[in-house]
């Protein structure tokens, strides 16, 4: 039950950090529209963009892999067959975040 209760809480903290995060590059979409190439990668290149996309990165992908895994557990009855949607949620997820995060490391020691 305990591991339960933890998912749940983690699963509102990260809904609750998502939506100043989200306003955030909503923000920094909008400001950046039309804007040159040179002005767009100076800007996600600053600390206080690159700080906010990665923690949205983080707070996203864990959201989003916290709430795949309460439907695959609430719906999938097989053992074998959510074990296998378990672990490819959590590859995926994994897998993508590590990949966004690294895109946005490149994009702010490149410039």
């Amino acid at each position: 039950m305990k591991k339960a209760s933890g998912h749940w809480i983690i699963q509102r903290v990260t809904a609750i950090a998502l939506v100043p995060l989200v306003l955030l590059l909503l923000y920094g979409v909008l400001a950046m529209a039309g804007q040159p190439y040179d002005v767009v990668h100076a800007q996600l290149a600053s600390p206080f963009m690159a700080i906010g996309l990665a923690l949205l990165i983080i707070a996203g992908f864990w959201h989003a892999r916290l709430g795949m895994q309460e439907v695959i557990v609430d719906y999938i009855h097989k053992e074998r067959s959510r074990a296998l949607l378990l672990l490819l949620t959590n590859a995926l997820a994994f897998g993508a975040g590590i990949a966004a995060l690294f895109s946005l490391f490149r994009i702010f020691t490149a410039g």
